[in-house]
């Protein structure tokens, strides 16, 4: 138990925290005196939206990069990853990026298994790895979701392509 308190707290200063926080959830925050609200997902710009986590099966030997969503589980093997929460620090701090991660193990037909809870953080996998004799998974960022494409208007692209066939004549 005592390595797994030194762990907890290498964690703790590893992220500048002087206390390991709870998983974040997605809470609203009423600001101080203005009685508005809002969510907590939002409130930090630097939060990453997606996890990019590169996973492992040792036994073929195969890695794969893995794009999860925050709070929608991903199957690896026979591994259930979700993310709770996903951070790299902003370009004007030292880089790194932490997640919370959830991994359960779902054999054929039996009841998943928690194999991990906890922070990993991009820059020392080996501080709190997860245990388990096939796989290995870790994290490597965080990102953003692209914004979708605006879809131009039909009258706009055929009025464009008339006009440089006239210029072409």
């Amino acid at each position: 138990m005592d390595s797994r308190l030194r762990q907890i707290a290498l964690l703790g200063l590893a992220l500048g925290l002087a206390v390991l926080p709870a998983a974040p959830t997605r809470a609203q925050i009423i600001t101080e005196g203005q009685g508005e609200t809002f969510d907590a997902a939002r409130a930090e710009d630097a939060t990453g939206r997606i996890a990019i986590l590169r996973a492992l099966d040792k036994v073929t030997a195969r890695t794969v990069d893995l794009e999860v969503p925050v709070d929608e589980p991903i199957r690896f093997g026979t591994l259930n990853v979700t993310v709770r929460y996903c951070r790299t620090r902003p370009p004007e701090e030292p880089p790194e990026t932490f997640a919370f991660l959830e991994i359960e193990e779902v054999p054929d037909s039996r009841a998943a298994v928690r194999l991990f809870t906890g922070w990993m953080i991009a820059s020392s996998p080996a501080l709190n790895p997860l245990e388990h004799p096939v796989y290995d998974v870790w994290v490597v960022g965080c990102r953003h979701p692209e914004p979708p494409e605006p879809e131009p208007e039909a009258g706009e692209g055929d009025e464009a392509s008339s006009e440089t066939e006239t210029e072409a004549d």
